[in-house]
């Protein structure tokens, strides 16, 4: 009987030795390597999205960065067609959100190839989210807008979204719908440089999203127009083809379209598709 206390440390010792030589082969991720432990997701997310998401994804990431502590998510906020330009020129990205589906078909079509977007969240990919236009106008509104019909009047200057970005676009799309011809003092290159000019007193009004007048509070009062109803614009979500996180690419698109993305989204002032 007084060998077994010899066996059981022989046998732990064994042990220690297989934990050690385990522990020295495993180095842990490369720098830069997305890394996943069992359940837990560790690495960089980047994700591109439109400057109308800024607020609400900012949020969302907070969240998200809460449940995987091991994950930083790194933002590019622009224009939805410059970023599908970056994207088709090989700009390194996870996600792509944008601002109308017409844009994401830039990035199916080109080399960016969003190969979620035909995949499992269906044929028309994964639309997550609407937004609508309003004219913002500065706090005090000192060329006393009240319908769209007051932007074509002499004398008053109006922010347009560029043309070829989304909200320029709907832009288009509420002005013809509404029979008016409209030459603003400035096009911008998205929607929050619009927001800004009207912020800062430049203009006397700017088109821009609903979502954005809730972002800005008190700076700016917001009023709605019925031809806002003919330029809704649809938000889709896309995990890009070459995703260097995939993974954590998956778990971001999840969760936007989780209920907790919905709640968020929702109290932004977006709509549900």
């Amino acid at each position: 009987m007084r060998d077994i206390p010899l066996r059981l440390a022989a046998a732990l010792a064994a042990a220690t030795l297989a934990l050690t030589a385990c522990a020295a082969e495993d180095t842990g991720p490369e720098p830069g390597e997305e890394a996943t432990t069992g359940e837990e997701l560790t690495g960089e997310l980047t994700v591109f999205a439109a400057a109308s998401l800024t607020d609400v994804f900012e949020g969302l990431a907070e969240e998200f960065q809460a449940q995987h502590p091991g994950v930083e998510v790194v933002f590019n906020f622009a224009g939805s067609s410059e970023l599908a330009a970056q994207i088709n020129s090989g700009a390194p990205a996870d996600v792509f959100a944008a601002a109308n589906t017409s844009t994401m078909g830039q990035v199916v079509e080109g080399e960016g190839l969003a190969e979620d977007w035909a995949g499992e969240h269906g044929a028309d990919g994964a639309v997550f989210a609407t937004n609508t236009l309003q004219i913002a106008v500065p706090a005090d509104n000192p060329a006393d807008i009240e319908d769209l019909d007051d932007l074509a009047e002499d004398g008053v200057s109006v922010a347009f979204c560029a043309e070829e970005v989304p909200c320029g676009s709907a832009t288009v799309t509420a002005l013809d719908a509404a029979g008016l011809d409209i030459t603003p003092v400035t096009y911008e290159e998205d929607v929050r440089a619009v927001l800004t000019k009207v912020e800062l007193g430049e203009v006397d009004a700017g088109l821009v999203y609903q979502t954005d007048v809730i972002a800005a509070g008190e700076a700016v009062t917001g009023i709605s127009f019925p031809e806002a109803d003919e330029a809704v614009n649809d938000y889709p979500i896309a995990l890009l083809a070459n995703a260097p996180a995939a993974e954590l690419g998956d778990a971001w698109i999840d969760f936007v379209l989780s209920e907790t993305g919905t709640a968020a989204l929702t109290e932004a002032g977006f709509g549900t598709p």
